[in-house]
């Protein structure tokens, strides 16, 4: 691995170079996971260019952010490293959270992006019926409730696994910028990405669902989308990686 360092904090990257300089192309993975999420899909991909696989600050062997990091610290802070490394537009690869980065990148950064491909990309608010939205209203309000008044201990550990997510309980020391994160919404700036963009989604996905991907489309003008039956939010890296392997090529030698 290689480091690059801003103010405290440690950005952790592995490259895989060969002889051409370009394209450059980025792998950003999703929330809770590292760069090795990508590993499979890109030795398959090795002679397409200049592959940097990160870690983003809070996994693998990158340090911590601060708590008061949000999705935009991230881009910000990524933004800094393809400066330092004087790269020329890249080619930016994310899954779920890796998308959310990529997309903040794209619009407050465009020189920096040549081209966007997002698997499972996040960072849409769900529609749900309203019996639904209701529900998980009062339960977020009823869990706020209840750990103003239970003190550190087993039994909030406890409440945290009735209430929480599973990605929340073990964000740890970063569970503040996870809330942050999963709160944010980028319909808007979605209409603000201006380099081409492909977008791959599993049939199967709950946690970003393909509904997620057909409003990205409309709300990215220059944008593909691809839909892969009976694939799910990570089966899409694993199972269906050889149908994303080739989506991939394609639009890299476009």
């Amino acid at each position: 691995m290689e480091f690059y360092t801003s103010g405290n904090i440690k950005l952790a990257y592995k490259n895989h170079k060969l002889q051409k300089e370009e394209p450059v192309i980025i792998w950003a993975h999703g929330w809770g996971q590292d760069h090795k999420a990508f590993l499979q899909i890109m030795e398959s991909l090795k002679s397409l260019g200049n592959h940097y696989m990160l870690d983003f600050p809070g996994f693998g062997e990158s340090s911590q952010p601060p708590e008061d990091w949000d999705v935009q610290s991230y881009a910000d802070f990524v933004a800094k490293w393809l400066e330092s490394m004087n790269f020329p537009p890249v080619i930016w690869i994310g899954h779920s959270f890796g998308c959310r980065v990529g997309i903040r990148i794209a619009t407050k950064y465009p020189d920096k992006i040549q081209k966007l491909i997002l698997i499972s990309g996040a960072g849409l608010k769900r529609k749900r019926p309203l019996h639904k939205e209701i529900y998980f209203y009062c339960r977020i309000k009823l869990f706020k409730f209840l750990k103003k008044f239970v003190p550190e201990g087993a039994f909030k550990e406890k409440l945290m696994a009735r209430f929480g997510s599973t990605d929340y309980k073990n964000a740890g020391p970063i569970r503040k910028v996870f809330v942050r994160t999963v709160n944010e919404d980028l319909s808007k700036l979605a209409q603000n990405v201006i380099c081409p963009t492909t977008l791959i989604y599993g049939t199967n996905d709950t946690e970003t669902p393909p509904e997620f991907g057909e409003r990205y489309s409309r709300l990215i003008e220059d944008s593909k989308l691809f839909l892969l039956d009976g694939q799910d939010h990570y089966s899409v890296l694993s199972e269906g990686r050889h149908q994303v392997i080739k989506i991939i090529a394609d639009t890299v030698k476009e």
